[in-house]
């Protein structure tokens, strides 16, 4: 086994178990759909986590370029995907007992939400950078105006309760992260 696919390990783990949470909550509404009322935003947040975390594990193998890989590299992977976990984790607690239903919870963690969002792309712009300057320049300005909206997106998410403004950002969101993500890894996956 290389060094690389060594470190992936850990990290798919993680991943594996976020998705995994993910698809546990989706499937506890489809078994139990009358048990707590379900809030499309919330839902649309689920598929955008679902399809970041598969964008991420397929972002990663750019990381297989790396021939030094030290101690606090490897940390600092692992941390990304314990962000992403914690994010999943977010989105389907254990129960609801304290909350009226999906909507209710999800606008009432916004902040722990979004300000893990927020970490997720100050932490991309260092993991761009371990891949090497000749990939972190091959993004161009696409990439930092990708950064710039969702540092947007999450300040908004932080400060807002409104129903309306939270729907405009989960449908942003997801529509912008998806384009991009094919725009950039349709032409060079």
């Amino acid at each position: 086994m290389e060094l690389f696919e060594y470190i992936s390990v850990l990290t798919s783990i993680i991943i594996g178990l976020g998705m995994a949470h993910l698809l546990r909550g989706v499937a506890g509404l489809v078994q139990h759909p009358g048990r707590e009322k379900i809030y499309w935003v919330h839902l649309v947040w689920v598929g955008y986590m679902f399809f970041n975390m598969v964008f991420f594990w397929w972002w990663e193998f750019a990381l297989a370029e790396i021939e030094v890989w030290l101690f606090q590299d490897y940390l600092f992977i692992v941390f990304y995907a314990v962000i992403l976990y914690l994010m999943s984790a977010m989105l389907f607690p254990h129960d609801l007992d304290d909350y009226d239903g999906y909507k209710d919870y999800f606008l009432s963690r916004r902040r722990w939400f979004f300000g893990l969002l927020a970490a997720i792309f100050f932490v991309d712009i260092y993991d761009t950078w371990m891949k090497g300057r000749d990939h972190f320049e091959s993004l161009g300005t696409d990439y930092f105006l990708l950064v710039a909206f969702f540092l947007v997106v999450s300040a908004i998410g932080i400060v807002s309760r409104r129903k309306i403004v939270h729907a405009a950002l989960a449908l942003l969101a997801v529509s912008y992260q998806v384009a991009w993500s094919f725009a950039y890894w349709g032409q060079q996956g």
